[in-house]
């Protein structure tokens, strides 16, 4: 329970803060948005620090909380929340509706080289998903994953138009805490141009990496393919002091 009062805070004032609400880019003190929301101090707080840990805002030490202008400037499709790193979910961009359209559904035996990356065997099978995602029905993610079948034995077509890590999580108990992304760019390809509308001289964006389980198993082998317009995704760093 307490885990959704302090998740309902935390949209909620995200969503006021890209409406622009707060004057001089300025949060209320932690006191005042306990009273506003009805809800514990212990919340309010933890809420707060998620938007900090996402860099949405800062605190200032005798100042206050500030909302970060550089994150407001440079949204990046992905905003992480909760138990799992599901693109789905944390895909989004100024209130645009996403979805899925999926472009294959198979099972094929495990490469060497993912043998490799998901500790498989030679006798082991993937399944191969490429899913086409759009905001607002416009082409934004050409999306290739492969998923060990031992993992997730039932995963079906349903499942994949959806989200598979909330299929993971809510189903199968499991969740998709950490991942290792290489972010690059590139020259678009033939299929570049036509699933994502690109010109012959227009770079296509890459984020490529892998997902592991909470308790360190690898997960997923991911491709994505972006439009190049929205290769942004956002990280902030803090030196903790000794």
């Amino acid at each position: 329970m307490a885990d959704l009062v302090y998740r309902k805070v935390m949209h909620d004032l995200k969503a006021r803060i890209f409406k622009n609400e707060f004057n001089n880019k300025r949060l209320p003190d932690e006191r005042s948005l306990s009273e506003s929301y009805g809800v514990s101090r212990s919340s309010i707080k933890r809420a707060l620090n998620v938007l900090a840990q996402q860099g949405i805002i800062f605190k200032k030490r005798g100042s206050g909380t500030f909302i970060n202008p550089l994150y407001l400037k440079n949204q990046s499709l992905f905003n992480y929340e909760g138990t799992n790193l599901g693109v789905t979910d944390s895909f989004h961009l100024d209130g645009k509706t996403p979805t899925v359209k999926l472009l294959d559904y198979q099972v094929v035996p495990a490469s060497k080289e993912m043998q490799q990356d998901l500790f498989l065997n030679d006798n082991d099978f993937v399944y191969q998903i490429k899913r086409l995602r759009l905001f607002d029905d416009k082409p934004i993610i050409i999306e290739t994953g492969y998923i060990p079948i031992k993992i997730v034995p039932a995963l079906t077509r349903d499942v994949v138009e959806g989200s598979i890590f909330n299929y993971l999580e809510d189903i199968e108990g499991k969740s998709v805490t950490k991942s290792f992304l290489s972010i690059l760019a590139e020259p678009s390809n033939k299929e570049d141009q036509k699933l994502l509308g690109l010109t012959e001289k227009e770079p296509v964006g890459i984020m490529e990496g892998i997902f592991f389980l909470d308790d360190g198993t690898p997960f997923e082998v991911s491709n994505m393919r972006l439009h190049y317009k929205y290769l942004k995704y956002n990280t902030f760093v803090s030196l903790s002091e000794e």
